[in-house]
C-alpha cells in the first residue's frame, strides 16, 4: 500500500488553525500556502481546490497568484507542526505493522502482504485506517493498493481527495497504459519532453517500446523504463528499523541550489564522511543511496546496488554522481544526503576490463593514509582540489 496526505501542507496548517479556533476551515477557501514575499521563499508551497479553479499553481509566485485569485489568503508554513503531523501519521500505522518505509514527510509504503492474516481483505483495511486517520488526525489521505511499491503509488494518485484505488497486475493494461508518459512514477519532466520526442506520449506507448528504440536516449537506463510502463518492480519495502543499521550523512544547503557542479561538490564531501566511517567499523557497503529535498520540501532517493562492495571514498563518489544524474531533473535543491546500506566485513572484488589491480590497490593505500592524516591532525588537514574549489557552496552538516 501506497499512503499520501492530501494536500499535506494546507491540510496540516488547516488543522493547526482549526484547534487554535480559527473561523473557517481554509481548506474550503482560496487559500495558499506560502513562503515570505520579501525572500527567495515568496512562493506557493500549496493550494486549496478553490484557489486551484482559478489557475493558481504550485511553485508561482504569490504575486502572479494574487493576480489570478484577488481574494487569495496566504498562510505561512510551518514546517515544526508539519514535522508532527507527519510523526502522528507513521505512529497510528505502526500499531498495525512495523513493515513501513517512509518516503517522504507526508507519504509511505506499507507491507500489507507481512499482516494480510491479521487483519484480512486488503481494501477493507485500508478503508479502516484511511477513516481512523481523518477522524483521529483530523486530515485526509489517498491509499494504492498494488502487487508492488511503484503500482501503489501510481494507485494512489488516480483520484483525489480521500479515495482508496487498486493497481494490480491484471489492471495495469486497462488503468496504467492510457495515462501521458509524465504520469509513470519515476519518469520526470526531462525524461518526459525527451520520450515525447521519440514518439512515446503515453505508458502504453514506452510498455510496447523496445530497449533497442530507446537506448540512444537513455542507455542503460532504456529496459528499466519498459519494465516500469508494463508495471515492474521488485523493490522491497524498507522499514526505518531496517534503516538505522545504515551509514547516513546529510548536508541542508544555504540556498536552494540549480547548480550540477556545486551538488557534485557536495556529494564528493558527503562522501569523504560516510567513506571515513566506514572505514572506521572495518565495514564495506553493497548498497548507496542519494537523497534530495526539493524547494517544497518534497524528499526522494535513488539507490544501486554495487557488484563489488566498498569502503573507498572515490568509489562511493562516482556512484553517487550516477544516481544523481539519474534522478535529478534540474529542480532547485536544499538538501542533499547519501545512505550506505547491506555491509559486509570482507570485499572480493571483481576487476574489470577498465582497471587493473595495481591501480585499485593503490587507491586503497592513498585512503588509507588520508585517514591516518585526518585522525592526526584533523579532518580539515587535507582535501582533494575539488572540494577546496567547491568551499563557496555554503552548507550546514547533519550527520546521523
Amino acid at each position: 500500500m501506497h499512503i499520501d496526505v492530501n494536500n499535506a501542507f494546507l491540510s496540516w496548517s488547516a488543522v493547526d488553525l482549526l484547534n487554535q479556533g480559527f473561523g473557517y476551515d481554509i481548506r474550503d477557501s482560496y487559500a495558499v500556502i506560502g513562503g515570505d514575499e520579501k525572500t527567495r521563499r515568496g512562493v506557493v508551497l500549496a493550494k486549496s481546490p478553490l484557489a486551484k479553479k482559478m489557475g493558481v499553481q504550485t511553485g508561482e509566485t504569490l504575486y502572479s497568484a494574487r493576480k489570478k485569485c484577488p481574494a487569495l489568503r496566504t498562510f505561512p508554513p510551518n514546517y515544526l507542526w508539519y514535522q508532527k503531523m507527519s510523526k502522528n501519521l507513521f505512529q497510528l500505522l505502526s500499531k498495525y505493522t512495523c513493515d513501513i518505509e517512509v518516503f517522504s514527510i507526508d507519504e509511505c509504503f506499507l507491507d500489507y502482504g507481512k499482516v494480510q492474516s491479521l487483519y484480512g481483505d486488503s481494501y477493507l483495511f485500508a478503508q479502516k485506517i484511511k477513516d481512523e486517520i481523518e477522524n483521529t488526525l483530523g486530515f485526509t489521505v489517498n491509499i494504492g493498493i498494488a502487487n508492488n511499491k511503484l503500482c501503489a503509488k501510481m494507485a494512489s494518485d488516480f483520484s483525489k481527495p480521500n479515495q482508496i484505488h487498486t493497481l494490480y497486475e491484471t489492471e495495469v493494461r486497462e488503468k496504467m497504459h492510457p495515462l501521458p508518459i509524465g504520469d509513470l512514477f519515476g519518469v520526470g519532466k526531462k525524461s518526459s519532453e525527451k520520450l515525447k520526442k521519440i514518439g512515446i506520449k503515453t505508458i502504453g506507448d514506452l510498455a510496447h517500446t523496445t530497449p533497442e528504440h530507446l537506448y540512444p536516449y537513455f542507455k542503460n537506463q532504456s529496459i528499466k523504463l519498459i519494465e516500469m510502463a508494463n508495471g515492474i518492480d521488485m523493490s522491497e519495502v524498507i522499514s526505518t528499523k531496517e534503516e538505522n543499521k545504515g551509514i547516513s550523512n546529510s548536508t541542508t544547503l544555504e540556498k536552494d541550489v540549480t547548480s550540477k557542479v556545486e551538488l557534485y561538490q557536495v556529494l564528493e564531501s558527503i562522501s569523504n564522511n560516510v567513506a571515513l566511517e566506514l572505514r572506521r567499523q572495518n565495514k564495506y557497503t553493497c548498497v548507496i543511496c542519494v537523497q534530495l529535498k526539493d524547494q517544497y520540501f518534497r524528499s526522494y532517493s535513488h539507490q544501486k546496488k554495487l557488484k563489488n562492495a566498498t569502503n573507498l571514498t572515490k568509489e562511493i563518489f562516482e556512484t553517487s554522481k550516477f544516481l544523481l544524474d539519474e534522478m535529478w531533473e534540474g529542480e532547485p535543491i536544499r538538501l542533499v544526503g547519501i545512505r550506505l546500506d547491506h555491509f559486509t566485513s570482507t570485499s572480493l572484488h571483481q576487476v574489470s576490463l577498465f582497471e587493473t589491480v595495481e591501480k585499485r590497490d593503490q587507491d586503497v593505500t592513498l585512503e588509507r593514509t588520508l585517514d591516518s592524516l585526518k585522525e592526526k591532525y584533523g579532518h580539515r588537514v587535507i582535501d582533494t582540489a575539488s572540494l577546496l574549489d567547491g568551499k563557496k557552496v555554503g552548507f550546514k552538516k547533519s550527520r546521523h
